[in-house]
């Protein structure tokens, strides 16, 4: 047996950096000009994701700048270059990284893209207020289809802006959603743009659906879901109880394994759990504190009751924001929110 110390590998100079710093890493290393032109081809929140990743990055290594560079060079390599089946290699590449369902709904837009005037896209840009005049005179079923093109948080904001007496009829219409001929998206599209300016056949888009209505349900105000589900629920039943089956509460965190509670902890800032569990009840009060040190658990306790009155829109916006960080974490896989498993010790 050999005497010389064995030579430990060197550490991976990406293992500290996230996806959207590794990007931003690169961004920055291809110059404004290229950068500008690879920003105006990703959506609006791969956008804030990257910018906010570029806004906070740290001191960066020259190892890391290389690693990141060769490791781009590296997956662009691979690259067959070659327009044969691309549907096909694309549709079986989407499927394996993010399953059957988001696959096929990134496919739809993948495709429809070159076609269309790309108007609902450009809506992602916008600012809620602004779409919500756009479509406040449009067909209900018209305001359903443009509200499942977006993001549940940026919807949510806009169907608040929407006449009370029209968001149940609206929000059941998203969640009864089926798909959408190209024609008559096209169609759509040529609508948002006459509004927005002032003035047959083929595989239908799949849009809305019980899980986008359930999606924007999750970002709205208690009192504004309160009443909407109380709606909902007085016209439909069964497709209320489906909604609220694939809602994700603030109670709902009682459930979570205690693993996951854990990684939550550490993401979240103390100020805003703090305001989170002062609308919470004792059993989810008591399920967080299991899950923090002891003197975190009694420094909490002690803040909580020294809390005067609080406004309840404070409450529920510290709940939502919380909800918000344990869906990303979900999203990428670091936590659980199903419910279910067991203690771990």
């Amino acid at each position: 047996m050999s005497d010389e110390p064995q030579q430990l590998p060197e550490p991976d100079p990406l293992a500290s950096l996230k996806g959207p710093e590794r990007v931003a890493i690169l961004m920055m290393a291809l110059g404004e000009q290229s950068a500008a032109s690879l920003f105006r081809e990703l959506d609006p929140k791969e956008v804030q994701k990257i910018g906010q990743a570029m806004a906070v990055l740290p001191n960066v290594t020259r190892s890391q700048i290389k690693a990141v560079l060769d490791r781009f060079v590296s997956d662009m390599a691979d690259q067959t270059g070659l327009a044969l089946g691309a549907t096909d290699y694309i549709r079986n590449v989407l499927t394996s990284a993010l399953g059957d369902e988001k696959a096929e709904g990134l496919m739809d837009r993948i495709m429809l893209g070159g076609a269309s005037k790309r108007n609902l896209e450009f809506l992602k840009w916008m600012d809620p207020r602004s779409i919500a005049e756009i479509i406040r005179f449009e067909h209900p079923q018209i305001i359903a289809i443009v509200l499942s093109h977006l993001e549940g948080d940026q919807a949510a904001e806009i169907l608040t802006m929407l006449p009370e007496n029209m968001r149940s009829d609206i929000l059941m219409r998203i969640a009864t959603l089926e798909g959408i001929s190209p024609a008559a998206l096209m169609e759509l599209d040529d609508i948002m743009e006459r509004q927005a300016s002032g003035s047959g056949g083929g595989k239908s888009s799949k849009v809305g659906g019980v899980r986008v209505a359930a999606g924007i349900m999750n970002n709205l105000e208690g009192t504004i879901e309160e009443k909407i589900m109380s709606d909902v629920k007085s016209l439909d039943t069964e497709l209320g109880n489906q909604i609220e089956d694939l809602m994700f509460v603030f109670a709902n965190l009682i459930d979570v394994d205690d693993r996951s509670l854990q990684v939550l902890l550490r993401e979240v800032p103390a100020d805003r759990l703090l305001m989170a569990l002062k609308g919470a009840d004792n059993d989810l009060r008591d399920k967080f504190f299991h899950n923090m040190s002891k003197r975190a658990a009694e420094m909490m306790r002690d803040d909580l009751e020294a809390m005067g009155p609080t406004k309840l829109s404070d409450v529920e916006s510290a709940q939502k924001e919380i909800l918000q960080i344990a869906r990303r974490l979900a999203e990428e896989g670091k936590v659980s929110l199903g419910g279910g498993a067991e203690d771990y010790v």
